[in-house]
């Protein structure tokens, strides 16, 4: 499955920190747990890449 490819798997998203310093990305679909857990620095840095991904896709939806 690519970028570009839709689905109909429903998920549940939660993003906060924790309680030793990370900020933890969790993803729930289908019983199936994903924690995932990134420095302040590299949430940052995703932040920016959802960001820049938002701008370009506003460019495509006009």
């Amino acid at each position: 499955m690519g970028i570009n490819t839709e689905s109909d798997v429903e998920a549940n998203l939660q993003i906060g920190p924790t309680d030793q310093g990370f900020v933890r990305i969790f993803i729930e679909a289908g019983g199936t747990e994903i924690p995932m857990d990134f420095d302040p620095e590299e949430a940052e840095e995703i932040a920016e890449e959802i960001r820049a991904a938002a701008n370009a896709a506003r460019k495509v939806a006009k």
